[in-house]
């Protein structure tokens, strides 16, 4: 096997998504020795302060954004991974009957190729051999998140062809495309039930009866990652995002021993792969880790 570290590259919308989503995964492989880089969509500018006990009170998206680029730094350092912006603007979740339009130049209304260009040049100077991202309903109905996974997917097959985005690099072919799973149906009811069983009050309760009556397809995971040992590294990196994240709010909710327990694992859909592989797994990088890699 090659000697060439194994790199790994995870594209999310906002800040923060990185430490809700893959974070104990992404922690485990940097501690492990292979080359992580998350890349935020946007400078999170529209999000809104959800931390009940955050005393920041900013008045722009300027502000906003300065905010979220101090948390993101460090929730990268707890996480000990490389960290990009892609430079969009937050888009914002549109709400109301009828839902108003999307503001002009935020992230989900540019056109896919505009945005996908820096993404394939990071792509290709990076060289990941897997990349990761949300599914094509973005996980839920943000449109940051449904563009992050459009923008992802183009740059996932396009940076290997020497024909597309000729201004942005090397091509460079990744071997293997993921998405996230981490809010499965599966996963919120193995939690819940496990609370209740143990007579504790569980923050799920609502979520599963709500996602339930709404009978939200489950798409299947192919990918269970061990990563128990890195839910610390992964609690301190979501602290970090203090305008988003309550410290006694639902991320919380769950005893850590239970967690571990019952639910040790980041799950993940394989969506595509360039080598062969055999599933289920619990590696992101089976099938790569035994080939001369570059």
């Amino acid at each position: 096997m090659s000697s060439t570290p194994l790199r790994l590259l995870a594209v999310h919308a906002h800040p923060d998504d990185e430490s809700s989503k893959g974070a104990a995964t992404t922690a485990r492989y940097a501690a492990e020795g292979v080359e992580v880089l998350v890349v935020s969509c946007t400078g999170g500018e529209r999000g809104s302060i959800l931390n009940p006990s955050c005393t920041l009170r900013p008045s722009t998206l300027e502000e906003m954004a300065a905010i979220r680029r101090v948390e993101m730094a460090a929730a990268a350092e707890a996480l000990g991974v490389q960290h990009r912006w892609l430079g969009f603007v937050d888009s914002g979740l549109p709400e109301g009957d009828p839902l108003p339009p999307l503001p002009e130049g935020c992230f989900a209304l540019v056109p896919l190729e505009e945005a996908a260009a820096p993404l394939v040049e990071i792509v290709r100077e990076f060289r990941p051999h897997v990349m990761t991202t949300y599914d094509p309903s973005g996980g839920y109905p943000h449109p940051d998140h449904v563009m992050c996974h459009r923008v992802a997917f183009e740059a996932y097959h396009a940076a290997g062809d020497a024909e597309r985005y000729r201004d942005q690099g090397e091509p460079w072919t990744p071997l293997k495309l993921y998405y996230n799973h981490d809010f499965s149906m599966k996963r919120i009811r193995t939690v819940h039930e496990a609370m209740t069983d143990a007579g504790l009050e569980s923050p799920f309760g609502e979520w599963v009866e709500t996602r339930a009556a709404r009978e939200i397809v489950e798409r299947q995971a192919t990918t269970a990652v061990p990563c128990s040992d890195y839910f610390d590294r992964r609690d301190r990196a979501l602290i970090a995002h203090e305008t988003q994240i309550d410290p006694d709010g639902f991320f919380f909710g769950t005893p850590r021993d239970l967690e571990v327990e019952v639910w040790p694992v980041e799950e993940f859909e394989l969506a595509d792969s360039r080598v062969p592989t055999t599933l289920p797994e619990d590696d992101l990088f089976a099938g790569i880790r035994h080939e001369e890699i570059a």
